[in-house]
């Protein structure tokens, strides 16, 4: 599990075919000084296990389908990637739960350069469309953001430079690939609406009460 707070921007160094899967060697000096083979990092969003340490580089394996599916296959050797250790137990809870299992790539819409803000406008696919609500919290290339505004299949994020600079959100561009997962919660409430588990108890009201979902027959 991980919370979102990236601890460091690693370079990628190697990308090498290894089997029916790809092995990534990734430097990053803080976060491969305290690791060991086996423990979980979430590279850009995407959990991956730690295979080998060698200095201040690391060795990951990354199955065919997760390079297919998110943007490390985009990537390319001395990209930047976003890198940070899974919690470990009594670590600070500085973002919200990540479980490092990308649901979507999405795109970089409009990026807009204010004086104490950076507003990013990311496009996503409409099937992500329940999980995502205006001021809930949603996961951008392994970086736990609150969502601003939602509307015609964008969300936008209101960042404060300090965000923008310590991640690789610094070399985005308009029209770059990213990594997106939704919160987890979204997920598991969507779930109990979906199977009715909800509406006998007080979740549902509760969800209504406070605009995340409608009556019935209301639209």
């Amino acid at each position: 599990m991980f919370t979102g707070i990236i601890t460091e921007t690693g370079k990628l160094k190697e990308i090498r075919r290894k089997g029916q899967s790809l092995e990534l060697r990734i430097e990053g000096p803080e976060t491969a000084a305290g690791a060991e083979p086996g423990d979980s990092v979430a590279v850009d969003g995407v959990c991956l296990t730690v295979t080998s340490i060698e200095g201040a580089s690391m060795k990951m394996d990354v199955g065919e389908e997760t390079f297919r599916l998110t943007t490390l296959s985009k990537r390319k050797v001395s990209d930047s990637v976003n890198l940070e250790p899974s919690l470990r137990l009594g670590g600070k809870m500085g973002g919200h739960i990540v479980t490092g299992h990308v649901d979507a790539v999405g795109r970089i819409a409009a990026i807009e350069k204010k004086t104490t803000e950076v507003t990013v406008a990311i496009s996503f696919p409409r099937e992500l469309a329940v999980f995502i609500a205006a001021k809930g919290s949603v996961t951008v290339d392994g970086i736990s953001l609150t969502v601003g505004e939602v509307e015609n299949g964008r969300f936008k994020l209101h960042l404060i430079p300090h965000t923008v600079e310590n991640t690789t959100l610094r070399n985005r561009r308009a029209g770059d690939e990213v990594n997106i997962e939704v919160d987890v919660l979204a997920r598991y409430v969507q779930n109990a609406l979906d199977n009715g588990h909800a509406k006998a108890g007080g979740l549902f009201d509760k969800l209504q009460k406070f605009g995340y979902t409608k009556a019935e027959g209301n639209v």
